[in-house]
């Protein structure tokens, strides 16, 4: 049973709840190897970054385009300090102008619950461009207390402290 919509217009189908065919358990009673896994989260952790490394990559110097793939209005309302706006849908188009070939590209859109830094991150892979994807989002930057601006100028933010260390620089993970 499919239980997504391939297309725009396509109902969803609710599985039974009483189905477990579906049901992925908690427990580690994977089928997966050691090994398996050890690929798969290498893996992710080529693709993917954090707002936490992304911050002290910057500081330490290392050379790498910070992208905000969100539209105009998102930009406008707020954004890390120092990123570039390039929207998704205009990547294919004034990136190899922008940036240069062989830039490493972090992306980024609103939070973990939008799918567009993929999207964005998608777009520049396809360029050829060696790109990550800052898990997070725009939303955990600024709830991590690192430096934000909107067209207004410098909005200062303290820590949550449900996102990031109360005391300390980073996580320490």
């Amino acid at each position: 049973m499919r239980t997504r919509p391939r297309n725009i217009g396509e109902q969803f189908t609710v599985p039974d709840s009483t189905d477990r065919s579906r049901h992925y358990p908690v427990a580690m009673t994977s089928r997966a190897t050691a090994a398996g896994r050890i690929e798969h989260f290498s893996l992710k952790l080529e693709f993917e970054t954090d707002p936490s490394d992304v911050h002290a990559a910057i500081h330490a110097g290392e050379s790498l385009t910070l992208v905000d793939t969100r539209g105009d209005v998102a930009w406008s309302q707020g954004r890390a300090v120092g990123a570039r706006h390039l929207p998704t849908r205009e990547i294919a188009a004034r990136a190899a102008a922008e940036i240069p070939a062989g830039t490493p590209v972090v992306v980024y859109c609103w939070s973990p619950g939008c799918n567009g830094a993929t999207k964005g991150a998608l777009e520049f892979a396809k360029l050829g461009y060696e790109v990550r994807e800052m898990i997070g989002g725009f939303e955990y930057w600024a709830k991590e207390g690192f430096p934000v601006e909107s067209d207004e100028g410098r909005i200062v933010r303290e820590p949550d402290v449900l996102t990031a260390p109360a005391a300390g620089p980073d996580c320490d993970c």
